[in-house]
């Protein structure tokens, strides 16, 4: 494939990276390079997208929140015969509800179950049973890439082992529960490149079970997870001081995965200082960018923490296993409605009940999953094999990948941005190539390379790692 070389004067090379723009002109000593071919659109929103998000309700997800209320408690060790009761009948409700909406569609619902051994939370041998439903992609180049998306649909109250007691967990966590169903039902009516699975996983509480047993298997079936969500305490807008926040959410990102052994790829990514451009902080940066693009007025607040200060949530078993992954929670929770015993003191009322929810901006948050979820699997796949030449020393970069499979592909696109900058503030399409030059010193900056498909969907960015 062709190179292509972008270049300027180093003032104009400073000024590409606050303006977002770069300049041309031929290679010193050499023909012009033939121009590259029209960019695709890529900022503009897509139909599909729009009309996803025009089809989550909020109020089908209080009605999913209230329902899974009515089970009195849906503790992981609680009541599995009933049908009215208890987290057995929790699950097979999930379960026939999925396969009710997506009848007819090609979505895929099963129940995932292992037997735990008894340990800390454990008391005793229990089954712990996750609820997925796949929706399989439909491009053959990109049908194995998945991405997941989950909450947990079990709940717990103050003593973390006390299984008979009402355990209502409307915001912890139905809430991401309700939002992971109305994700699989409405985008189960429509399209996608890459596949997409939803998951209600059991066992949070008692140690990340569900979730752990699904994302160890995903390794050792070496599924191409691409990147999870998982959507935990996203209810409430309503901070424990009273005050209302109902345009953000945040978005935890990890930088160094939490692998027990450091690989060669994340050996070289902190040599050359991209501690924050880890899989899964590129995976944040597309999930804000397409997050606030599609709802209007509502701020992605990204974190650098894998989570909340020394606590977890069921994205952490997939980052345990290498993949990318990320949490949505609410701008401030409010304990006094979460791992409560339900009770009143003081004329103040304590426990997790649906009442201290707030839908319109549990749509919000729903939204935003489904915007980045949708854009993702309807682009390529990062590129592979990213790299930055180091055989020379210039003060230009030189950066080389490998070409994508996808048959839809349009070209590439090279992302940068400033040592101390958080989001992309520079970028320039550079064709159907597989090689280019930016008159920027690797020294200043941090590039991205970018694959884009013909109707503008963007993938999410690679970090070049050096090429010698």
């Amino acid at each position: 494939m062709p190179h292509a070389r972008i270049s300027s004067s180093l003032l104009a090379a400073l000024l590409a990276v606050s303006a977002g723009a770069a300049w041309v002109r031929p290679a010193a000593a050499a023909s012009p390079a033939p121009a590259a071919p029209a960019a695709p659109d890529f900022k503009r929103q897509q139909p599909q997208i729009n009309k996803i998000l025009a089809e989550i309700s909020p109020k089908r997800m209080e009605g999913y929140v209230a329902k899974l209320v009515s089970f009195g408690t849906r503790h992981t060790m609680s009541e599995t015969e009933s049908d009215t009761r208890g987290i057995g009948a929790a699950r097979r409700w999930i379960k026939a509800e999925l396969e009710r909406c997506g009848a007819g569609t090609p979505l895929q619902v099963a129940f995932d179950s292992h037997i735990a051994p008894v340990s800390a939370r454990i008391s005793r041998p229990t089954e712990i049973v996750n609820v997925v439903a796949t929706l399989p992609g439909t491009q053959e180049a990109s049908k194995d890439r998945i991405y997941v998306v989950s909450g947990h649909y079990d709940s717990r109250v103050s003593d973390v082992m006390n299984y008979t007691a009402d355990a209502p967990g409307a915001n912890d966590d139905a809430s991401g529960t309700a939002a992971t169903m109305e994700l699989a039902c409405v985008m189960a009516k429509h399209k996608f490149d890459a596949t997409i699975v939803f998951m209600a996983v059991a066992a949070e509480e008692q140690g990340l079970l569900g979730a752990r047993h699904w994302a160890t298997q995903a390794r050792q079936k070496n599924l191409n997870i691409a990147g999870m969500y998982t959507n935990d305490i996203i209810g409430s807008s309503r901070a424990d001081n009273g005050k209302v926040d109902n345009k953000q959410v945040r978005l935890f990102s990890q930088s160094i995965p939490a692998t027990k052994e450091m690989s060669e790829a994340v050996r070289q990514l902190v040599a050359t200082g991209g501690d924050s451009d880890s899989l899964s902080r590129q995976l944040a940066r597309h999930t804000k960018e397409m997050g606030e693009r599609y709802v209007k007025g509502f701020k992605v607040t990204v974190i650098h923490r894998a989570d909340r200060y020394l606590r977890g949530g069921d994205h952490m078993p997939f980052l345990e296993q290498g993949y990318a992954a990320l949490r949505f929670t609410e701008p401030a929770e409010d304990f006094a409605h979460q791992h409560q015993d339900l009770r009143t003191e003081n004329g103040k009322v304590y426990g997790d009940l649906i009442e201290f929810n707030d839908y319109d901006y549990i749509a919000k948050v729903t939204k935003v999953n489904a915007a980045a979820l949708a854009s993702l699997a309807l682009a390529p796949g990062a590129p592979q094999n990213v790299k930055l030449r180091t055989d020379k020393l210039t003060n230009d970069s030189t950066l080389v990948w490998q070409a994508n499979a996808e048959p839809d592909v349009a070209g590439y696109r090279i992302v940068w941005r400033e040592t101390t900058a958080a989001d992309w503030q520079g970028s320039k399409w550079v064709g159907n190539v597989t090689e280019a030059t930016v008159d920027l010193s690797k020294d200043n900056v941090f590039f991205g390379v970018q694959a884009v498909d013909k109707d503008g969907n963007v993938s999410v960015a690679t970090y070049p790692l050096p090429q010698r």
